[in-house]
């Protein structure tokens, strides 16, 4: 009993300020279950995923996050991102995510291509020959057999998330300026290096 109180002790009289995350997703299954391994109650930022039901367009996504910012407001300590696949979109439509993101220094833009399933397979291997959506898939399914948009979270290790950090940020070299054009490759580990290692506020 007194390790519990200890846990939940609150050195001077105040809990530390939580960062917050607000993450607007095209899916509402994956992405969402994905970043929720990356919450926890005792840390120092708090995640809000927003996620997409049938609306998963970029120009949707971008709806999502304006509508929940002119809401909720955002402080200038905390962050928005939009989280989306290369998919089918245009250059154009994708452009539109990435100078919304320009527009201030607390957003940011992450895509993977072809999909989020590819960011989720660097937690195994390297992710070469990728070609397409069902080689992303097929490949994924060998390591998550049971794998159909949502998984077992205990099979993502912070171990796992540090492997694909390394392999994305090989296969992001030289970084790109705005989104990943080539197929196998995303930007999602810049958002999830933020996530484990977020800035102290004091």
């Amino acid at each position: 009993m007194a390790e519990h109180r200890r846990k939940f002790s609150r050195p001077f009289g105040n809990r530390p300020y939580r960062k917050l995350f607000v993450i607007a997703v095209e899916g509402d299954k994956t992405e969402p279950m994905y970043f929720s391994l990356l919450k926890n109650s005792n840390s120092i930022i708090q995640i809000k995923c927003l996620k997409g039901a049938g609306e998963s367009s970029p120009p949707h996504v971008l709806a999502r996050i304006t509508r929940h910012l002119k809401k909720e407001g955002l402080k200038a300590t905390d962050e928005a991102w939009l989280v989306v696949d290369k998919d089918q979109w245009t250059d154009v439509q994708l452009n539109q995510l990435h100078d919304w993101s320009q527009c201030d220094s607390n957003r940011g833009f992450a895509l993977s291509n072809p999909m989020f399933e590819f960011w989720l397979l660097l937690h195994f291997e390297d992710g070469n020959k990728v070609n397409s959506q069902r080689d992303c898939v097929d490949r994924l399914k060998r390591h998550l057999p049971e794998f159909d948009k949502v998984f077992d979270a205990r099979k993502f290790a912070l171990n796992n998330i540090a492997h694909a950090i390394t392999r994305a940020k090989q296969r992001d070299n030289p970084p790109c300026t705005n989104w990943p054009r080539s197929m196998g490759a995303t930007t999602v580990y810049r958002l999830v290096e933020k996530l484990l290692e977020p800035e102290p506020h004091g």
